[in-house]
Parts: C-alpha cells; structure tokens; sequence
C-alpha cells in the first residue's frame, strides 16, 4: 500500500510486550530509495539513545489504529547495538545491529533486501542469531544512508531549470521503498503539486540541498495531477509510468520474484 511519510510520522510502534514509541523519521538509501530503518521517538524510555527499527522487523501496519507492529520485544530493543543520536548509521554500526536481530544483511544480494524484493520478517526465535548475517567483508561500504527529514524541503532541479522544492515522499510499505516525491511547484506553477517517480532522480547534493532529476520542465509540467485527495490507485500509477516513459516497479519487481 502507498502511503504518505507525513501519515506516518507520528504512528505508534508496538513490540510484542508493549509499545516502543512513536514513528520520528526513516533512514533511507539514497541510492535506491529504499528506507533501511525506521526512527522512534521513545520519550523517556530510551531517551538518550536514536532507537532504529529495520522493516526485517515490521509485521503489519494498522491505519485506523495509527500503528506498526513491530516482531520485537522491549527487552531486546533496550539491549540492541547503541547508536549515537545525530550521527550517521555506518556500516561498521549495521555490521552489529544486523547479527544482533539474526537478519540477513539487506547490502549481500541482487535485490532491494538481499535476495527478495521484500522485508519478510524471519522465522527466527527471539535473541537467536542468523549466520546470513553481515559479511565482515562490508565492513568499509558506505551505506548512503540520509534522513528523510533531511530531504524535505530540499530543491528540485530538471535538466533545463528550477522546479520546486520537496514537501513530503509517497512510501510502500511492502517494500519499504519510497516511490514518489511530492514536489510543490512554488511560483513555477502556483499551487500546483506533482509527483516525481524516485527512479527518475539523477543525483542528491547535499551540499546544495537540491534533488537533481533526469526530466525536462515540460515534462514534468504535463504530468498528470496530483492532490493529496487523489486515491495512488495502480492505474494512476501506470498512467504516471507511461507519462515518465518509466518501466513499471511492480511488474519488475513480480518477474524478479518468479524468477528466484
């Protein structure tokens, strides 16, 4: 289902025995697009600490109840691999924190989580470590991991100009990709929104604070529009590919999954 990250921000996370927090940001991959860790707001449970929660662990998400579960205890949240507050996830940090749940390393295969397209939780009993874990040969990657708020509000820039700025991302939460942008278009077409499929991102600079895409203005002009009343149905979708002369993800990622 997509969903909008500025819906779940703010969505209770429940472990097994109780809840953890609120959901506060996602890291994600810049490369791919795809979110490696949600990041609880704990209060003052955990409050010294940025509590990390990869998508391996996530069993469902509830709308109405406002709330992600979470195939976690406390216990063992309490006692994961402590990360510094504000600073970057390294790869030396993910090489404990991954061994530590027993999940296999999302970076060790062809696909967005490892071999499958999609964070399955595994069956695993609790505290008991998988040998699919991280590679030690890893251990020097960078994981261009950048936060989602770090993004928001950031500049968008076609190949022939200014577009507008970044107000929010459109996430799947099967996969844990973000597939859109949502782009509000400023003074270029006032009060106007537009989604930017992320396959269509060239390069972040964070050093400018711009998404730099591979489109045309006129492209993006003419796509079709969006509201946040619009129902992401998977006809819009396809209508949205078609505009971007953009390969479906779904179909991509079915075939990839028949043919593991």
């Amino acid at each position: 289902m997509l969903r909008l990250a500025k819906d779940l921000n703010g969505f209770t996370l429940g472990a097994i025995d109780g809840e953890i927090g609120k959901v506060k940001e996602f890291y994600f991959d810049d490369k791919t697009w795809t979110i490696r860790y949600l990041v609880a707001d704990t209060g003052h449970w955990l409050a010294d600490r940025s509590v990390l929660i990869s998508p391996y662990a996530l069993s469902e998400v509830q709308t109405a109840e406002k709330l992600i579960r979470v195939e976690l205890t406390k216990l063992q949240i309490e006692k994961s691999p402590a990360i510094e507050t504000n600073k970057p996830v390294s790869r030396q940090y993910e090489l404990m924190y991954y061994p530590y749940y027993g999940f296999p390393s999302y970076w060790g295969g062809s696909s967005l989580w490892g071999n499958a397209a999609y964070p399955q939780m595994l069956e695993l009993p609790l505290g008991v470590k998988d040998e699919r874990g991280a590679a030690s040969k890893h251990e020097d990657d960078d994981p261009h991991l950048r936060s989602s708020k770090d993004v928001d509000g950031h500049s968008i820039q076609a190949l022939d100009g200014d577009v507008g700025h970044v107000v929010d991302f459109v996430i799947d939460d099967e996969s844990w990709v973000i597939r859109y942008l949502i782009v509000a278009t400023r003074n270029w077409l006032p009060g106007k929104k537009v989604l930017i499929a992320t396959r269509s991102v060239q390069h972040i600079s964070w050093e400018e604070s711009k998404v730099y895409l591979r489109l045309k203005r006129e492209t993006i002009k003419s796509s079709p529009e969006y509201s946040e009343e619009l129902l992401l149905s998977r006809d819009y979708e396809a209508k949205l590919h078609r505009h971007y002369d953009l390969e479906e993800y779904w179909q991509e990622e079915l075939a990839n999954t028949h043919t593991r």
